[in-house]
């Protein structure tokens, strides 16, 4: 059967890179349906409530505060060992179109458990809406996709190799869902070391959460206390945080980040 050659775009050039980067990572995966009852009340009650994308970003980062673990990346040069970052640094998939393609684009956002909730999740609003040539973060991606095949291979190669670099433009922990669209796991693929992605709430109010790590760098049991922790801090800190500015009648200025 004759078909039609087409050119790869450059969003799929994107995740085809992407996917490159991540063969050979040994990814195990975890769910588990975490209550969030008390953090559900919360959001319910506030005025202007945070998207899940940015509690979960807060959230997790705060967990990481406390566990090293969460914070290590597993490095190749100048040769193969754990480094461990000071911050942590999160990478959202925000889904946008690029000449007129659906594509997914990684928000950065630099120590969110030091920031307020709701300047993260500005951040991320901010990523979903702007022009893309307006986020720093987008720019820069779209601008190395665009170089030949050898570039790009160097310059992952380089980013993914290094600690700092690695840190920089690929983040220490990712988050992405589906979960607008309805239901359903999504275990997700990424140079690693940290996946966490979730779906929607249950009438019951338990949010699942699928956790996938570099298991390079760490262990099943750790994760699970890591889940488990990560379901106090969304029922005590972030539901308390909202609480506090949830009556806010407007939302923070925010600055741009990532440039």
């Amino acid at each position: 059967m004759r078909g039609t050659v087409r050119k790869i775009s450059i969003p799929r050039r994107l995740v085809a890179d992407l996917m490159h980067a991540s063969v050979g990572v040994p990814f195990v995966s975890l769910t588990r349906p975490v209550n969030v009852r008390q953090l559900a009340e919360a959001r319910a009650q506030a005025a202007n409530p945070p998207g899940w994308a940015a509690i979960l970003v807060k959230a997790f980062a705060l967990v990481a505060r406390e566990q090293p673990v969460l914070r290590t990346l597993c490095v190749k040069w100048p040769r193969p060992a754990f480094y461990e970052l000071p911050r942590s640094v999160a990478m959202v998939a925000i889904a946008r179109q690029v000449d007129g393609e659906h594509c997914v684009l990684p928000q950065r956002i630099t120590a969110p458990d030091e920031i307020p909730l709701d300047v993260v999740d500005a951040l991320i609003r901010r990523a979903k809406e702007a022009p893309i040539d307006e986020v720093p973060a987008f720019r820069k991606m779209l601008k190395i996709t665009r170089l030949p095949l050898p570039f790009r291979r160097l310059l992952w190669a380089i980013g993914l190799g290094f600690g700092r670099h690695r840190a920089k433009y690929f983040g220490s922990f990712g988050v992405t869902s589906v979960a607008a669209y309805g239901p359903g796991e999504l275990h997700a693929l990424s140079p690693g070391p940290f996946v966490l992605s979730y779906g929607v709430v249950s009438s019951g109010q338990s949010l699942e959460i699928v956790l996938r790590w570099d298991h390079r760098v760490t262990d099943a049991a750790p994760m699970a206390r890591a889940l488990a922790r990560l379901e106090q801090v969304l029922n005590a800190e972030i539901a308390a945080e909202i609480r506090s500015t949830g009556h806010q009648s407007e939302p923070k200025q925010v600055r741009a980040v990532g440039s």
